[in-house]
């Protein structure tokens, strides 16, 4: 059957799929463009089993927040060289995983898998289609979606969006807050707290903490009682770095987040307090 190259063109357009694959679904489907599009989606799916075995450790994050900043959603989409991850066509695909996140408000891959965008196409058809254009297997890796009663999030998503954050703060949404916001999710991203305070630190980690600590400088030669009081200093640094409003702020050396927070507070006459946090960080998740 006698193709034509435009016809061959304008699918190849629409798919994303080579010039090879668009002409030979064409002729497998008479010149039936619909039913060439469905012939590249079932070779996609086909594509995409042939690679589930394979790693996907690239990829990108986003992170986004509505226009009342009273929802938030983060993505972490997958593929398999950090080429097609800068590309605009896995870039965009990522954005339209983190859209679909607000549509379905629901951060369960599986129901998102399922759900279809503006186009009438389920996400998994999406991520198929992806696969087989770029010949990497490509997937939506995890996703997650808040609501705040209370409050409001900001965002942060780092140049090459290899890590991303949300925070949720409460208080009056402003102009101060928003920036401090801003601001506080950067530092979320940069010094990677495991907790917002003290309250988040489980006794048991501390006591596993403070025994390694006493361990090391028994180790060292010191006496017990001297190893107690430098396992309890070292605890005190171990808050210092890993409770998000006792870290130095990063943009201002000097002054505790915990500073900056009543700082800002007090000045726009609003009291603000972190409710919540969430980091990703590229391949976090991947087993070794």
């Amino acid at each position: 059957m006698d193709i034509s190259l435009d016809l061959v063109k304008k699918l190849r357009e629409k798919t994303g799929a080579g010039i090879a694959d668009c002409k030979k679904a064409l002729i497998e489907s008479d010149g039936d463009f619909d039913k060439a599009i469905e012939y590249l989606r079932k070779k996609g799916a086909a594509t995409s089993q042939k690679r589930s075995d394979r790693i996907a450790k690239e990829g990108l994050i986003f992170a986004r927040v509505n226009e009342a900043r009273n929802e938030a959603a983060i993505v972490e989409v997958n593929c398999e060289t950090d080429f097609v991850a800068k590309s605009d066509k896995f870039n965009d695909l990522a954005k339209a995983a983190v859209e679909a996140v607000f549509a379905n408000k629901s951060g369960d891959v599986n129901n998102l898998l399922n759900s279809k965008n503006s186009a009438g196409n389920t996400i998994q058809q999406v991520l198929d289609e992806a696969t087989a254009s770029v010949g990497e297997k490509v997937e939506l890796k995890r996703a997650a979606y808040y609501t705040s009663a209370d409050g409001f999030y900001c965002e942060y998503n780092h140049l090459g969006n290899k890590v991303a954050s949300l925070i949720e703060i409460t208080g009056k949404v402003s102009d101060e807050g928003i920036q401090l916001g801003n601001d506080l999710a950067m530092q979320i991203v940069a010094m990677k707290p495991l907790t917002i305070d003290r309250s988040g630190v489980s006794q048991d980690m501390i006591d596993k903490e403070k025994e390694i600590y006493k361990v090391q400088a028994i180790n060292e030669g010191k006496p017990e009682n001297i190893a107690d009081k430098i396992a309890s200093n070292k605890v005190e640094k171990f808050y210092e770095e890993n409770c998000l409003v006792e870290q130095e702020f990063v943009k201002e050396p000097g002054k505790t987040v915990n500073d900056v927070i009543s700082a800002v507070s007090k000045a726009s006459g609003n009291e603000y307090k972190v409710k919540s946090m969430v980091r990703y960080q590229l391949g976090e998740t991947i087993s070794a």
